[in-house]
């Protein structure tokens, strides 16, 4: 980056769609935007006028991306801690730095912390070896949820395991990344799952979104509403208040999304992400301020924007690339039908080949009718992804 003297910088690690997501507030709010991406055909390479190629992993291109910028930040938890380590020791902010970011890499670490503070999470256990199966059921319950403490994500790296041969085979099969431990958790009788988002900026301010219902699908998002429907405001404020709390204790900067079991008796926390997500998404047609620019503002630590929604009802539903997508025409063909459809409907590409599984959009509608919504957002989704043709 040139310096300009006044001018707010920011370095994003990944060239994923959210920082693809993050250029656009970063130019409305003049500020200076690049990202890390591995090769100029990623997403976030394709819009940023500012890209460094090269590795999460390699200290050298973090470097070349932290040079002249403001602040460093992220689209993705994996880069390594002692990277993020050297980068602060030669003057860089990290924001979330590495001491927070920790928590979100690794879940064991993530489980250790939430039960120092106090916060509601599902019954764990580390373990250790395959020897700790029968007394980690014995524990836990059958089945269980096993999973790999690090380099999961999109329901990857997570198992619900019936028996001890069962739970043996995945860890016999399974190779771990570096630092990687293995986690089992009590499979949660959930009624739904939810998601709440906060921004926090280093001098402790921080705002809360609306709580939203997601839908997992194959262990990947598929639809958010927001604000959740026929969610009491008693158990909406015990949501906002678990996020805003992790948020604190873990010294949050940025962006953070908390995933929550909604149980009958109360909420408990699934997992942490420190960054814009998948959940927050909607914020970018829905909200007075999106999650990416309140990203943006709070690791800049600046005044944090409104998150409030512009109409009662929000609802994104994500473009996943279906199982026979070697043979779907370009995501834009159906632009002209989409859109003469349903003139409201806004859509986000993220500029990515077509691959079974793979997200590569969503579409999101804000009103005050939720049916009406739903089917919306599900007819355009739908027809992107081939399952209807009219």
């Amino acid at each position: 980056m040139t310096e300009t003297t006044g001018v707010l910088r920011v370095g994003m690690v990944g060239g994923g769609q959210l920082s693809r997501m993050t250029a656009a507030p970063a130019a409305a709010l003049g500020v200076g935007f690049r990202v890390l991406a591995l090769d100029p055909h990623e997403s976030a390479a394709q819009v940023a006028a500012d890209v460094v190629l090269g590795r999460h992993d390699d200290l050298e291109a973090l470097r070349r991306l932290a040079d002249g910028a403001t602040v460093v930040t992220f689209d993705h938890e994996h880069v390594p801690p002692e990277h993020l380590r050297a980068l602060e020791a030669s003057g860089v902010s990290v924001r979330p730095g590495p001491s927070a970011l920790v928590h979100a890499q690794d879940k064991i670490a993530m489980r250790e912390a939430l039960d120092r503070a106090g916060l509601p999470s599902p019954a764990w256990r580390h373990v250790t070896s395959a020897d700790d199966i029968e007394s980690v059921g014995d524990a836990l319950g059958w089945p269980f949820v096993l999973k790999v403490s690090r380099g999961g994500y999109d329901g990857r790296g997570v198992w619900v395991v019936d028996d001890i041969a069962s739970a043996q085979r995945v860890m016999a099969e399974t190779p771990l990344v570096a630092g990687a431990r293995w986690l089992a958790e009590e499979r949660v009788p959930f009624t739904r799952e939810l998601a709440a988002q906060v921004a926090r900026s280093p001098h402790g301010q921080a705002v809360a979104y609306p709580i939203v219902r997601t839908v997992q699908v194959d262990g990947m998002c598929s639809e958010v509403v927001a604000p959740c429907p026929d969610l009491s405001d008693d158990r909406a404020l015990e949501a906002q208040r678990i996020a805003l709390e992790i948020a604190r204790a873990l010294d949050v900067t940025g962006m953070l999304a908390v995933e929550l079991f909604d149980t009958p008796t109360g909420v408990l926390v699934n997992e942490l992400a420190m960054r814009p997500h998948n959940s927050g998404h909607w914020t970018i047609d829905g909200s007075v301020t999106s999650q990416f620019e309140n990203h943006l503002r709070a690791v800049l630590d600046l005044p944090l924007g409104d998150p409030g929604t512009v109409a009662p009802w929000a609802v994104m539903v994500n473009i996943v690339g279906p199982q026979d997508a070697l043979g779907l025409p370009p995501l834009v063909e159906a632009y002209r039908h989409v859109f003469a459809r349903d003139p409201g409907l806004k859509v986000h590409l993220y500029g990515k080949e077509i691959r079974p599984g793979r997200k590569l959009g969503h579409v999101t509608v804000v009103g005050d009718d939720l049916d009406d919504l739903l089917a919306r957002a599900h007819h355009a989704a739908d027809y992107f992804m081939g399952v209807i043709d009219e």
